[in-house]
């Protein structure tokens, strides 16, 4: 017999079998692999984008939470950067205790779950479950009450998905988001606020160590109804850190002692209105960034909760604060008490269109002095005076007789500035407000009138302080900013001329502050509207304009609330709690006229109304013949007349005569009564001339 016939020697004999065997065992590996990747496959994709849902945040320019809103099932869940937002001593304590491999292993720590089977087997019931922060958090992303192998099996395959889909960070993060704390608290971010009242980045050892020991049994640790058991989880953290050489002996001694809170404490609720207000403008974001600046915000909450109560039990204040420069909102208080039914605490008292009183005044002198038919230092009359069937008073109903125009603006005294506009026009002045920003609000019917001047118009604080910061800009308003948006282009807008703006400020931080304040460091002006139902005071520096509101939502009357002693000092101390000195104003603008009144030409040293002229001639009213009032002039066009510049034609009037240029003097008329003047610039130019008389007569035109 040969080799060939030996048993097992050839493909028929005992090799044979072996084959099979093989072909059979691969077979199943295959089977058992195909089975494995369609149950793997079963499984479907990463709930990524369900686990990413946070609660709305509104946060300041600085990134610090003003508030956040509840998710829709009640739940709290902020988004937290492991980087920036947590102590790095949290995360050591976190990783030490949970996960030391976290930043080397793919998902799935082989030695933590050898080392947790060993210990099942030598203790008999489970010390350590092995999971890593990963297979946690595909746990807390696809929550399951069960606990077996297969469940087990289920989080190492997410796991490893987890790994390969998201960096690190990214897992700590998402971890530190989702893990639970307890009641509706999920993340370290709503813990810390909802226990402690902080961001984790302020954390104590103590409280860093209870919030590493709660997720492993949020609701049997609940602080506010478990705190014996917290603080026992608590101290065995902080033991075994001690074992490990994270914490020193005394540090945990020193941690240890600390008593474990009991109640939960409010998340933060600053600026409710502009974050109302936010939320809704502004869909679907996880974040919403405002221009408020918290600090500033929590003291001015403050200074209203404060001051209120004071002025009566029905009595809101509100207050706004905006930087000049950017016209972004640094403080915005709606009301005292956002919870206060009887103050209309969650009505927006910034936004609401009451009466403003005399807070407008300021601009009415600022058209006149643009106008160049009056200046700081002229004389005006306060003494009684009808327009038709309106007679203005003054507040305290006395006259003051003849004063500067610079005295009557910071006394407000009511005539001066009716006469004022007069000569300016009521519909003059509501433009150019409007034009400002300002939503002007009159009466059903109305057309702008005299009694605009006094308070008959409806305006918000949110506009008063948009145009008085644009008496602090000189001449220019830049719309109010609030929510920050991407690409946000604001244009300035034209309140005033440059002079007549700074000649206003110069005359307004002049005014007698209140009792006990200092004296020329915020320019500000006062308001009372009829009847006592609203008090203003709105004042600026160089830096900043504050605006802040007195009286009842309901708009109902209180018998002395007067601005003067309701709300300017309220003004006076929200530019003290800044904690920054007033900045000093701009300076004047070239060309501004600063002279004492028997320096000034001879029409501007007293105002006369302009029926007040008594002509004993035969002489005509004073009229610019040329330009006519607007038309419009090329700039080419001038050179084709012969002139090296544009020529002014008046007519009628008593020589001599001055000449201004967008208010500001450029000489005399000669005796044919006319001038040259060089054109400013392309755009609107407005020209002024004035007789010996106090007469003048004005024209707006447009050289492009």
């Amino acid at each position: 017999m040969d080799g060939r016939d030996k048993p097992g020697h050839d493909g028929v004999g005992g090799s044979r079998p072996i084959r099979t065997f093989a072909i059979a065992l691969a077979l199943v590996c295959i089977l058992s692999m195909s089975a494995f990747g369609a149950w793997v496959w079963s499984l479907g994709p990463l709930p990524l984008a369900q686990a990413q849902q946070v609660s709305t945040s509104v946060v300041d320019r600085n990134g610090k939470l003003l508030r956040a809103y509840a998710m829709a099932d009640g739940r709290w869940r902020l988004p937290v950067d492991a980087r920036t937002g947590v102590d790095p001593r949290y995360l050591k304590l976190l990783l030490a205790y949970e996960d030391r491999r976290f930043r080397s292993h793919a998902g799935v720590d082989p030695l933590a779950l050898g080392r947790a089977a060993l210990l099942v087997v030598t203790r008999g019931h489970i010390v350590s479950g092995g999971s890593t922060i990963t297979m946690q958090l595909a746990r807390l992303m696809e929550p399951r009450r069960e606990r077996s192998i297969y469940a087990k099996l289920r989080q190492m395959v997410r796991a490893i998905e987890i790994e390969r889909q998201l960096s690190k960070d990214q897992i700590l993060d998402l971890y530190l988001a989702l893990a639970p704390f307890g009641g509706n608290l999920e993340g370290v971010r709503a813990a810390s606020l909802g226990y402690f009242g902080k961001e984790p980045k302020r954390l104590s050892l103590a409280e860093q160590a209870l919030l590493v020991a709660l997720p492993q049994s949020p609701e049997t640790r609940r602080l506010d109804r478990h705190p014996e058991t917290a603080r026992v989880a608590r101290n065995r953290v902080l033991d075994r850190m001690v074992e490990e050489g994270v914490v020193s002996p005394d540090d945990a001694v020193q941690a240890k002692a600390v008593p474990v809170p009991r109640l939960r404490k409010p998340m933060p609720i600053l600026a409710p209105h502009s974050a109302d207000q936010a939320v809704a403008n502004v869909k679907d974001a996880p974040v919403i960034a405002l221009t408020l600046d918290s600090s500033l915000q929590k003291v001015l909450e403050s200074l209203a909760r404060d001051r209120a109560p004071a002025l009566g039990p029905d009595i809101s204040v509100a207050i706004v604060a905006v930087d000049n420069d950017s016209g972004d909102v640094l403080a915005h208080v709606g009301s005292p008490d956002y919870f206060d039914e009887r103050r209309a605490g969650q009505v927006d008292m910034t936004r609401a269109v009451r009466s403003p009183g005399s807070t407008l005044k300021p601009f009415i002198y600022g058209l006149a002095f643009e106008d160049g038919f009056v200046h700081p230092e002229s004389l005006i009359d306060d003494r009684p005076v009808r327009f038709g069937s309106y007679a203005p008073e003054n507040f305290d109903m006395t006259f003051q007789g003849t004063v500067p125009v610079r005295k009557a603006l910071q006394l407000s005294l009511n005539v001066p500035a009716i006469e004022l506009m007069d000569r300016v026009g009521a519909s003059r002045l509501s433009s150019r407000l409007k034009q400002a920003g300002a939503n002007l609000v009159l009466p059903k019917d109305e057309v702008p009138g005299l009694a605009m001047g006094l308070g008959g118009v409806g305006v918000s604080l949110q506009d008063l302080v948009q145009l008085y910061s644009g008496i602090a800009r000189l001449g220019s308003t830049k719309p109010l900013r609030e929510i920050v948006w991407k690409d946000d282009v604001r244009e300035p807008l034209r309140l005033m001329d440059q002079v007549a703006a700074w000649q206003v400020g110069n005359v307004l931080i002049g005014t007698p502050p209140p009792e006990n304040a200092a004296h020329n460091r915020i320019a500000f002006k006062t308001g009372t509207s009829y009847g006592y139902r609203d008090a203003w005071s709105v004042g600026f520096d160089g830096r900043m304009t504050i605006g802040v509101w007195v009286g009842r939502p309901d708009g109902a009357p209180v018998p002395g609330l007067v601005g003067r002693t309701a709300a300017a000092p309220i003004l006076f101390d929200a530019f003290a709690r800044t904690g920054k000195l007033p900045a000093p104003l701009p300076k004047a603008p070239k060309g501004t006229l600063v002279a004492s009144n028997a320096k000034l030409p001879l029409p501007l040293r007293r105002f006369r109304p302009a029926g007040e002229l008594v002509r004993t001639g035969g002489e005509q009213a004073l009229r610019i013949q040329f330009p006519l009032d607007g038309s419009r002039i090329d700039a080419a066009s001038i050179g084709e007349m012969r002139f090296s510049a544009l020529p002014v034609k008046v007519a009628g009037g008593v020589l001599p005569m001055t000449m201004l240029v967008n208010g500001v003097s450029v000489g005399e008329i000669d005796g044919r009564r006319q001038r040259l003047i060089d054109p400013p610039g392309a755009g609107f130019v407005r020209l002024t001339v004035q007789d010996a008389t106090g007469a003048a007569d004005t024209v707006v035109v447009r050289i492009q």
